[in-house]
């Protein structure tokens, strides 16, 4: 059984949209409080966050009252993190989190990641559930007048969240001496990131720290690492962090403005934590991951193992196999003796802890070199055209012609109308060749 509303990584689209509108918030709220509501383990409390869209003020009152209605008290968080949502929501013994986001796509889109009590991502077969209460009459799950849930802002949501970050590390632990870039894509992060960063003594140059509601990801951030790449190289910078729109993502550069992936992030951390004997099981990547990760895991006699695309999908392979670190080359990266979910600025902590005795970035990350890789994203009007025979049976010949030399993968977009085609080889010539024949036949 297929989703209706959720994708890979919770509810996504244009603003106005089918999906993305008030009317449908309130029901997404109505249906989520009513689920969350009938599992009485805890009081009946909803916390919500957001990142900096400008649809964010009309969208959050939407959800807010659905939730209210449901008989759900609520608490609103303003901008922060998706992964301090997560944390916060366990912290204080919240039914539920969610997070108003479009994570790195642009300010046009906005949607929803839900979160149950214990900082979770909710799991296919919860998500099923909210959505068969979505399509049901709205009078059923409203509540009587004496029941209707209470609303109140909290506006310690950032402070919080960055005592949680720093408690995870050693009193002892500061970034006196760094000078340090970080972009924060004009989104969720742009208070918590400069003021971690400068509670812990690092001479910061924040840029992307402007919000306007439609500058998110705009030209900066994760999805645009040039400009971490100019910073650090203007400001001679140790190192850069690069945010996306809710902070769950992280790309970094080096002092020698190399930008650093996240895979070459992964890489690290797990030798890292394999030395230090921390690492537990192995690590967790997906089908986008490098086939130069897997070769040097392979080397460090460390597991490697693939998930679907999507951070969701990466906790759950974790939990079970038993493995603490896992992640995307896109720079969602989770620590799972830390964390729940993806979060830039607590990766970016592990990484500066491991380089607070002087060691450079450069060195640190310097762990393999990456297989050759493209990717193409192509704009559809429907997904579903990646099932045609026509196109199945390009996607059959290029995967055969590549074979034993390099891989082709073609998959849809969970969160926007695309097919995304990626193939990796040493023989650029022969992978240029057999993505062209996916990528005409597709157009």
């Amino acid at each position: 059984m297929t989703k209706k509303y959720f994708g890979t990584d919770g509810i996504r689209g244009a603003i106005n949209s089918k999906n993305i509108n008030g009317d449908m918030f309130f029901k997404f709220g109505l249906a989520s409080g009513t689920y969350f509501k009938s599992q009485k383990k805890r009081k009946q409390t909803a916390i919500i966050a957001k990142d900096t869209r400008l649809s964010g003020y009309s969208l959050e009152p939407a959800l807010v009252s659905g939730l209210a209605s449901a008989g759900m008290h609520v608490y609103t968080l303003g901008p922060l993190p998706t992964n301090g949502l997560a944390m916060l929501t366990r912290v204080m013994r919240a039914n539920m989190g969610i997070m108003i986001t479009a994570s790195h796509n642009p300010h046009g889109d906005n949607g929803l990641k839900l979160f149950g009590p214990d900082g979770m991502k909710l799991s296919d077969k919860i998500e099923k559930k909210i959505e068969s209460l979505i399509d049901k009459k709205i009078t059923k799950n409203l509540s009587e007048p004496e029941k209707l849930g209470r609303v109140k802002r909290l506006e310690t949501g950032t402070k919080n969240y960055i005592k949680i970050l720093k408690k995870n590390f050693t009193k002892e632990f500061n970034l006196r001496g760094l000078r340090i870039v970080i972009d924060c894509a004009n989104g969720a992060g742009y208070k918590a990131g400069p003021e971690l960063l400068k509670s812990l003594g690092a001479k910061v140059i924040a840029i992307g720290v402007n919000p306007n509601g439609l500058n998110i990801n705009k030209n900066c951030g994760s999805t645009f690492p040039e400009k971490i790449k100019s910073a650090v190289k203007k400001y001679k910078a140790d190192i850069g962090i690069s945010l996306d729109g809710d902070a769950d993502r992280i790309i970094m550069c080096d002092e020698k403005s190399n930008i650093i992936d996240g895979d070459q992030i992964i890489a690290a951390l797990a030798t890292r934590w394999k030395n230090k004997k921390m690492l537990r099981g192995g690590v967790v990547g997906t089908s986008m991951s490098n086939y130069g990760l897997q070769k040097y895991l392979k080397k460090e006699n460390i597991k490697f193992i693939r998930a679907n695309v999507g951070d969701r999908y990466v906790k759950e392979k974790m939990q079970k196999n038993k493995f603490n670190l896992g992640g995307e080359q896109s720079g969602h990266i989770i620590l799972g003796k830390f964390a729940t979910t993806g979060d830039g600025l607590l990766v970016a902590l592990e990484s500066l802890f491991a380089l607070r005795k002087g060691k450079r970035a450069s060195k640190f990350f310097d762990k393999f070199k990456k297989t050759p890789q493209i990717l193409k994203n192509v704009e559809v009007r429907d997904k579903n055209i990646i099932n045609r025979p026509d196109i199945n049976k390009s996607i059959k010949l290029a995967a055969k012609l590549i074979k034993g030399q390099g891989r082709i993968l073609v998959r849809k977009s969970g969160t926007e109308s695309k097919i995304r085609i990626m193939g990796e080889s040493e023989n650029r010539k022969l992978l240029i060749k057999c993505i062209n024949i996916i990528l005409k036949k597709i157009k």
